[in-house]
């Protein structure tokens, strides 16, 4: 079995992170891995997949506490054996980034925006509903206006609705433009987005994982467990890339963008790995009805497919 070299680099990557987000790391195992395969695992199991990562037994307890605590995950005793889940509400909550991180379907851009006047909100108030409108695109434009070009209206009128704003803010939707992306409406979205430095993240991300990439292309007989390893840390990079892209329309964004090549680079490494990863995956995971299920359809639509 051939290792991974450049695995050491990702891992030690991770490590120097002070303190170490366990918690993160085990979110993005939850979506990327465990869901797929009926969303239960013992704990003994998350012990020993994730402890080359330099999460021992210890802190992998207090982080599995810390997020139960939290709402994120719930657990089910069977003998002395304790296996965890996520709950209903941590499981919409993650669906929500999951599904930017897989897709590979660009929405077609009819040239609208979904405009929002806060005038009427306190700055934390403004400051919360720019958060939980941050995943539709949203952005200051100017002062007390935010908007996004890729949003639609019940989205927003739900969240604004679960926050209490509605009558607070006034909403408006325009129509579509003739020029859809002149030269002033780019200059103000990569204001506004600060689309310079999530391009350099990108970057980041590129600079590391294109040597994996390298490795990966000119190797057969892969070990099942760099190959696993290798995967959870791509797909946790990537994820936390996405929570700070607004998803913009291709029509927006600059001919160079470095958030393709990225995607690119993602889904090739991701397709390279995963069908030596899940049969790690399926000799090394215990759920509370014996061994691992099999992967569900819909994993094997990620990334346009991965057959």
């Amino acid at each position: 079995m051939n290792r991974i070299n450049t695995l050491d680099t990702l891992i030690t990557r991770f490590q120097q992170q002070k303190p170490i987000r366990a918690s993160s790391l085990v979110i993005t195992l939850y979506g990327d891995t465990i869901e797929p395969h009926g969303g239960t695992v013992w704990l003994g199991s998350l012990i020993k997949l994730l402890e080359p990562m330099g999460i021992n037994e210890r802190l992998m307890r207090t982080t599995i506490f810390r997020l139960t605590q939290d709402g994120w995950l719930t657990s089910d005793k069977v003998g002395r054996k304790s296996y965890y889940s996520l709950t209903g509400s941590g499981r919409r909550k993650f669906e929500q980034a999951f599904r930017r991180v897989y897709s590979t379907n660009q929405t077609v851009w009819d040239g609208s925006w979904c405009l929002i006047m806060t005038q009427q909100l306190s700055a934390e108030e403004r400051k919360q509903l720019l958060d939980d409108l941050n995943w539709q695109g949203f952005g200051v434009l100017t002062g007390q206006l935010i908007g996004s070009p890729n949003t639609n209206l019940s989205d927003v009128n739900t969240v604004l609705a679960s926050s209490g704003l509605q009558s607070k803010v006034i909403v408006f939707k325009t129509h579509q433009q003739e020029e859809l992306a002149g030269r002033q409406i780019r200059m103000l979205v990569r204001d506004c987005w600060e689309l310079d430095k999530l391009g350099a993240h990108y970057q980041e991300f590129i600079n590391l994982f294109r040597p994996v990439w390298q490795e990966l292309d000119e190797k057969d007989n892969l070990d099942p467990e760099s190959c696993f390893l290798t995967r959870t840390l791509l797909i946790h990079e990537y994820r936390k890339l996405l929570l700070r892209d607004p998803q913009l329309p291709e029509e927006l964004l600059p001919g160079d963008w470095e958030g393709r090549a990225a995607r690119q680079l993602c889904r090739n490494i991701y397709r390279k790995v995963t069908p030596t990863a899940e049969q790690w995956l399926g000799r090394n995971l215990e759920s509370a009805d014996g061994p691992l299920p099999e992967a569900s359809q819909a994993f094997y639509k990620r990334f346009g497919g991965l057959n």
